[in-house]
């Protein structure tokens, strides 16, 4: 088993969300081995669950491991009797928020700690972070080691099953069987949607838009079905942890709702599962994209949320976010050899800032330089950081 970061306290109950398949049941059968354990993907549990919640929960003693608790949200009111009158410790997994969340906040507040485990940061299997991304430097033999599994990373992602497979073809074949069942069928399963046709057109527009804010309307037109429609879709692939958005930032916090958002997979082996015709620049967005998002959900970014920065004249920042001390602003090129202009809107946004801020390129360079003050970060300084 690949040693994850996430630390989950072993004290206290929690929920543990992330999509299908990143490993949430593996972590938790590992480090509570001697717990019960029940799955709601299996029928007779999620029956019993419904017409005896309570019965079911006593049944598994004091200490357990509940898998897909969103498939039964309202088992979490039983879960909460349990913890309150029983002692009981019980740590559970969900691949959906659909629901969940809303039953859960309200029943089991105080009570648990909600976890999120995404998929493999690139380089968790080496062992717990070695560096920060932003503020150290990965000496050049690492940064050229590195780099030879970098396109690796970028075109099958981190999902751990996926990871394990020993060639490129196995991998292949192991993101399609997911596309069809985790990220498609089950998905739409739980959401209660019927169009396979218009998920499969709204998966191609979000590829198609990486790096570009999200038009409701293009799709709404290809797929052939109402933008009301299109926003449930995305709302579920939010919801089950395939895409994440980053909205507009504004100097003034109060506006920063204001703008339409940008959406990225959380992991670049959903994209490559599609197979929709991406830019090499798209592709490479969305991997350091995810891989900085994936480090904020394990709170090793200290952030509360991801931006991006764009003008009414279309000067654009790729990422912003603030960490209390300072605000950190970061474009994404694929270029090996950036040229003064791929800095220019990050030292315009450093300049105008009112508050301290730090100006990072990250790109396909092979080692980092410094130029006007902004950071020039080779893409493969992102392995084994934090």
């Amino acid at each position: 088993m690949i040693a994850r970061w996430l630390r989950i306290d072993p004290s206290k109950s929690s929920l543990l969300l992330g999509p299908r398949r990143s490993g949430k049941t593996t972590l938790l059968r590992n480090l509570f081995n001697n717990y019960k354990y029940v799955t709601l993907d299996d029928l007779d549990v999620l029956d019993r669950s419904a017409k005896d919640a309570k019965g079911l929960i006593e049944s598994l003693g004091g200490f357990a491991v509940i898998d897909e608790i969103q498939r039964n949200p309202r088992l979490s009111v039983a879960v909460k009797f349990a913890i309150d009158n029983l002692g009981a410790i019980i740590h559970m997994t969900g691949s959906s928020s659909m629901g969940l969340l809303d039953q859960s906040s309200e029943s089991l507040a105080g009570r648990i700690n909600i976890e999120s485990l995404p998929t493999l940061c690139w380089g968790e299997e080496e062992g717990a972070p070695d560096h920060s991304i932003f503020n150290d430097k990965v000496d050049s033999i690492t940064l050229k080691q590195n780099s030879r599994t970098l396109e690796d990373a970028i075109s099958t992602g981190g999902f751990p099953e996926v990871f394990l497979q020993k060639d490129q073809a196995s991998k292949e074949a192991m993101l399609k069987n997911y596309r069809d069942t985790y990220f498609i069928r089950d998905m739409m399963q739980i959401s209660n949607l019927e169009n396979v046709e218009g998920m499969f057109a709204v998966f191609g527009h979000l590829a198609r838009s990486i790096g570009s804010p999200l038009e409701i309307t293009g799709i709404s037109r290809e797929a052939g079905i109402s933008q009301a429609t299109v926003k449930k879709y995305i709302n579920a692939l939010l919801q089950a942890q395939l895409v994440f958005r980053l909205q507009g930032w504004h100097f003034s916090p109060a506006k920063r709702f204001i703008k339409s958002a940008k959406y990225y997979f959380t992991d670049n082996g959903i994209l490559q599962s599609f197979k929709t015709g991406v830019s090499d620049g798209q592709r490479f967005e969305n991997f350091v994209m995810s891989e900085l998002e994936k480090r904020r959900k394990l709170r090793l970014i200290k952030a509360d949320a991801f931006y991006y920065f764009r003008t009414s004249s279309g000067r654009e920042v790729d990422l912003v976010f603030d960490d209390g001390e300072a605000i950190t602003a970061v474009e994404i090129k694929s270029v090996s050899s950036p040229s003064p202009r791929d800095i220019t809107n990050l030292r315009t946004f450093v300049e105008d800032s009112s508050r301290k801020a730090n100006g990072f390129l990250i790109c396909g360079a092979e080692d980092y330089r410094e130029e006007a003050d902004i950071k020039i970060i080779p893409a493969s300084a992102i392995k084994h950081g934090a």
